[in-house]
């Protein structure tokens, strides 16, 4: 209960800080290390400052897609030069190092199609990025994949928040506690989903 508190509390103040001149500097900053290592999705900071100030949805996307996709880059990079030290590092932190082998083998025929579907979906993006220079995927491939996906993605959900911000927030309000444990198993489950691929 301490945990959920403390999560609400998080949540008000990331609201009222949607109006700092730093927000954006923030969220390019969580976008950017979560692409490439880490484990929290941007999205936990996105949508409270969208809601805290709803006009702004555009400007959020952008500099959420820009700190994501660059992020990303940056997580090919660790793959391109360093997966023997620090992307594997950064896999057995997470322990995922044995689904790393076996879904490193999809990205043969499918790497294209793998960075679309992680950038748009709850699978860790991260391992993707990481793999993706570790696999030599077209750098070029990978940024436009990137760009749809990860664009896709917080475009959508921005889009959403402006449309319906304020129910949205009164249902957040409302429905917090709940919403923090959906959001913790839907992480878990995106790591989760990576050892069955």
């Amino acid at each position: 209960m301490v945990r959920v508190r403390f999560l609400k509390n998080l949540y008000n103040w990331t609201l009222s800080w949607a109006a700092s001149k730093y927000a954006g500097w923030g969220l390019f900053l969580v976008a950017f290390i979560e692409s490439s290592f880490f484990p929290i999705p941007p999205d936990a900071l996105l949508i409270p400052l969208i809601l805290g100030d709803e006009k702004k949805w555009f400007y959020f996307a952008s500099v959420c897609t820009a700190g994501s996709v660059l992020g990303g880059l940056f997580g090919y990079l660790i793959g391109l030069v360093a997966m023997d030290t620090v992307g594997q590092l950064i896999f057995t932190s997470l322990n995922l190092q044995e689904s790393v082998e076996s879904f490193g083998r999809m990205y043969a025929s499918y790497g294209n199609w793998i960075v679309l579907i992680a950038g748009f979906t709850p699978i860790p993006y991260k391992v993707i990025t990481i793999l993706s220079g570790a696999m030599k995927l077209d750098l070029a491939v990978f940024i436009i994949y990137s760009l749809i996906g990860r664009g896709g993605r917080f475009f959508l959900v921005s889009a959403l928040l402006r449309i319906f911000g304020s129910p949205l927030r009164k249902f957040i309000d409302k429905y917090f506690d709940l919403l923090s444990v959906l959001f913790v198993l839907l992480l878990i489950g995106g790591f989760v989903a990576l050892r069955f691929l």
